[in-house]
């Protein structure tokens, strides 16, 4: 492993993240975003705001970004050199004024209680995977600001290991199973912003606690999430929740373990 690398895997496994690395050229980026409007057009921002699961195994473009050579570069830094990826997803949040049914307070302004947003959570909770860390990938389509919601982080929570979750009782929580980690074991006080440029990209790790705020803003944060494992990490038997991951794929190295049966290269 070269310096740089061994830098930055020492930053990461200190602070459980990093943030705006460079990944996508001026070309790419708009490249990008002209196919994402695509499918915009196609579905309508009521199903693109959450809705495109795993849709690197249906447009090649897609698949692109998730083998992107910067975004493996740092991956591998971090993971080792054999990866798989595990699961994709965009994830938008639209100006508010085009948000459906939200209505405006006194002062003309939305009401943030109503808008979506994430709530505190551990990626882990919900993934079930063991034998090795998830790493998450926020790709930056928009810019991603305060104002518009960006990623907020505990920095060094990835090592309290996993927290209580809860039901949450604020509308509006994008993740699925409306779960939040209550904020009295939340280091509020430590929160980091972590602001983008379009084309840029965040990293966290499956165990960093975690939020974003709603997009007060008319501007939409648009990004594409990407979920890498180590080969040596495999899923874990739950019965109350069963997870299947049916779009896994080796990006990197080799794989001697074979734990995801449906994986592809």
């Amino acid at each position: 492993m070269t310096t740089s690398a061994t830098k930055l895997q020492e930053r990461y496994n200190q602070q459980g993240f990093l943030s705006a690395l460079p990944v996508l050229n001026d070309t790419e980026l708009r490249e990008a975003r002209h196919a994402f409007s695509e499918l915009e057009r196609e579905f309508g921002e009521e199903y693109t705001q959450y809705s495109l699961h795993n849709v690197h195994l249906q447009y090649p473009w897609v698949m692109g970004l998730t083998k992107h050579p910067r975004i493996l570069e740092v991956v591998k830094a971090v993971l080792g050199p054999d990866v798989i990826l595990l699961d994709s997803r965009f994830i938008c949040k639209y100006p508010t004024l085009k948000t459906a049914n939200i209505q405006e307070n006194e002062e003309n302004k939305p009401d943030e209680s109503k808008l979506p947003y994430v709530a505190w959570h551990q990626d882990m909770r919900y993934w079930g995977i063991a034998g090795g860390p998830v790493l998450s990938v926020w790709l930056a389509l928009d810019d991603s600001l305060k104002e518009n919601g960006a990623l907020q982080v505990i920095p060094g929570s990835h090592c309290s290991g996993m927290l209580l979750h809860r039901q949450a009782d604020r509308p509006g929580n994008m993740l699925s199973v409306n779960q939040e980690i209550p904020e009295e074991l939340v280091q509020v006080e430590e929160v980091v912003l972590c602001p983008l440029s379009a084309g840029q990209m965040s990293i966290h790790d499956g165990l960093l606690v975690h939020a974003s705020d709603a997009n007060t803003s008319q501007r939409r944060r648009c990004g594409f999430v990407i979920r890498y494992v180590p080969t040596r990490a495999y899923p874990t038997e739950d019965p109350d929740r069963p997870r299947k991951f049916h779009a896994t794929m080796l990006v990197s190295g080799t794989d001697q373990f074979n734990h995801f049966s449906n994986k592809s290269t």
